[in-house]
């Protein structure tokens, strides 16, 4: 599988951070026993089941996208949720990594054979293997990360969806980043997202409309990579944004995306993470994060079937805590306060953040 390549001045930053990881390498199953800080509960659920059973019987079975649990995002994440549930339920969880795209059913199958009370594909791109699998033993629990559930047209009714308002995170990210760039007399702001795909483009929408809101004038430039893993793609793009003029390039690519931070860092300009605070990949050049709380909805999912509740989809958003920003940096610090009261206002229903991509 793709493994982070560091590079520049993220070397020691993610070499540090990797000490921390567990059960990284191919797509083998791996026992998960290393322990996290607990996410608080959110999420609702619609529909009752008779899968309520005590921790020490409950098993849960995670397969991660082609990231790994190494890429730093949403697959790390899930897996803290999987520690968490670990830690505070009591069950026992078990992790297989798919190298490719070609690993998500065997990976699923073999997690539903082995007696897991719920299965969890990560990732969007898992969502029709899903589909097949969980066709094939209506009798299994799943869920999976950024796609609907049951209600879905065409979906199985023994999955359930945990979906991220990503474009809740994009926009504070968005308005901090015209901030920043009005006051400097900066024009250009920037995004490199690893495929055209609802999550990356929520990510996106909600960003780009941040930008317009502070800085109507600020010109915005996109690209895709096409890969959620290979750094030296993303680093590329966004070299070539910033040679085009780019103050701060907002990296949604994964694993990918750490070469966009990289290239941001290089230039002495300004990053933004995604799916986990990344501040500490630069903490001088990176703005802020955009974060969705994988680990959360993990782990209420989890919770949730254990206490006999099943549901079509879990909605994580700004106002139970599923979405926000992580740390602003020091290029960002004195507009602090202005991004709470944005924050506020989208809770309050005043902002509603775009969910087109308004620049391809």
């Amino acid at each position: 599988m793709g493994r982070i390549r560091p590079a520049g001045l993220l070397a020691v930053a993610l070499a540090a951070l990797a000490l921390g990881l567990a059960a990284c390498g191919s797509s083998k199953s791996t026992s998960t026993t290393t322990t996290s800080s607990a996410p608080a509960s959110s999420g609702t659920t619609s529909a009752t089941t008779s899968a309520s059973s005590s921790g020490s019987n409950f098993k849960v079975g995670l397969v991660t996208d082609i990231g790994g649990l190494n890429d730093h995002g949403f697959n790390h994440l899930s897996y803290q949720g999987l520690l968490t549930a670990e830690k505070q339920l009591g069950i026992k969880g078990t992790v297989l990594q798919s190298s490719s795209g070609a690993d998500y059913i065997p990976n699923l199958t073999k997690l539903a054979q082995a007696g897991n009370n719920l299965v969890i594909a990560v990732g969007f791109l898992m969502a029709q293997p899903l589909q097949t699998v969980a066709t094939k033993y209506p009798n299994v629990h799943f869920a999976i990360i950024d796609s609907p559930g049951g209600t879905a047209p065409d979906t199985a009714k023994n999955i359930e969806g945990i979906d991220f308002a990503e474009q809740q995170a994009g926009y504070p990210a968005g308005y901090l980043t015209g901030l920043y760039l009005k006051a400097h007399n900066y024009t250009t702001a920037s995004t490199v997202g690893g495929q055209s795909i609802p999550p990356v483009d929520l990510y996106i929408a909600g960003f780009q409309d941040g930008v317009k809101a502070s800085d109507p004038s600020a010109k915005l430039l996109n690209a895709y990579s096409q890969d959620f893993v290979a750094e030296d793609k993303c680093k590329e793009l966004a070299l070539n944004q910033i040679q085009a003029g780019s103050k701060v390039v907002f990296q949604v690519a994964g694993a990918c995306g750490l070469g966009a931070i990289s290239a941001a860092v290089q230039s002495k300009d300004q990053a933004i993470g995604v799916d986990a605070d990344q501040s500490y990949l630069s903490p001088t050049y990176v703005l802020t994060s955009a974060e969705k709380k994988v680990d959360v909805g993990v782990f209420t999912a989890i919770k949730n079937l254990m206490n006999g509740q099943f549901s079509s989809n879990l909605q994580e958003d700004i106002n139970n805590g599923g979405v926000g920003i992580g740390k602003i940096g020091p290029a960002g610090a004195q507009y602090e306060a202005q991004i709470n009261d944005i924050i506020a206002k989208m809770k309050s229903g005043q902002i509603k953040p775009a969910t087109v991509v308004a620049v391809k």
